[in-house]
């Protein structure tokens, strides 16, 4: 059976990291499954927005330490850990986390643009702990989704914290008491209801704006969200809302 499954549903693709019996960690199966689960989702137009999820109730545990010591490494060459840490899709992607979503696995669920997960999900980076760092991800990406004195901590003392202190501090965007895929998949419809160019432009701004600096912001805004402005889908979307019916997407 393959370690990384994959489901399309109305223009949402599940991606479901299946080696329960492993708690989700990432060998080097998982990432190239990965990688390929997630080019098919850029490259197929039928396809909005991806959800990552795990099998038996956790999320992911992190790196295969077991295949670590053998030498194995759960990359991708250019796409970095899990096929896509390095390299994440133009496309929206959210993490759908139940159970535990620990190092790497937390890793996984910060390169995620949106998170959803069970209330009794928790998270963390604790490879201070073995001796290791979060150097997929952790240490770069978490001072910029929540408090850089919180990352800190988290980084260095090793410790999770729970859904609901995720939810606190930012870094998830919806708890809920079902299984967190429920509240991925409502979130990934409304996503996937709206223009898709307008959607991957969006967050591609949102992204790439970090690092843009005041006098460059608005030039560099303009060249991304100038297409989405001419679009098709523009027209259609404004027809759509003045004849009081659903819009008909193209992408285009």
């Amino acid at each position: 059976m393959s370690e990384v499954q994959t489901l399309a549903d109305d223009g949402v693709l599940i991606i479901t990291i299946n080696r329960p019996e492993a708690k989700n960690a990432v060998n080097r199966a998982v990432a190239e499954g990965m990688a390929a689960a997630l080019e098919e989702l850029d490259s197929n137009d039928a396809l909005r927005v991806g959800i990552i999820k795990g099998a038996g109730g956790t999320f992911c545990s992190g790196m295969d330490l077991k295949a670590f010591l053998t030498g194995e490494l759960p990359m991708v060459k250019g796409k970095g850990f899990c096929g896509f840490v390095e390299a994440p899709p133009r496309k929206p992607l959210i993490a759908a986390v139940d159970g535990y979503a620990l190092a790497g696995g937390m890793e996984v669920a910060l390169t995620c643009d949106l998170i959803v997960a069970n209330s009794k999900a928790q998270f963390g980076i604790p490879e201070t702990k073995r001796g290791l760092a979060a150097a997929a991800g952790g240490l770069m990406r978490l001072p910029r989704q929540v408090p850089p004195r919180i990352a800190m901590e988290l980084a260095l003392t090793g410790d999770f914290i729970s859904a609901q202190r995720a939810y606190e501090i930012g870094f998830v965007n919806r708890v809920v008491e079902t299984p967190a895929i429920d509240g991925a998949l409502e979130l990934a419809h409304k996503i996937s209801a709206n223009g898709p160019l307008a959607v991957r432009v969006s967050k591609q701004v949102i992204v790439e704006s970090r690092g843009w600096s005041d006098e460059d912001m608005w030039g560099k805004q303009q060249e991304l969200v100038g297409q989405v402005m001419v679009s098709q889908d523009a027209r259609e979307g404004a027809a759509a809302f003045a004849q009081k019916r659903a819009p008909n997407w193209t992408g285009k």
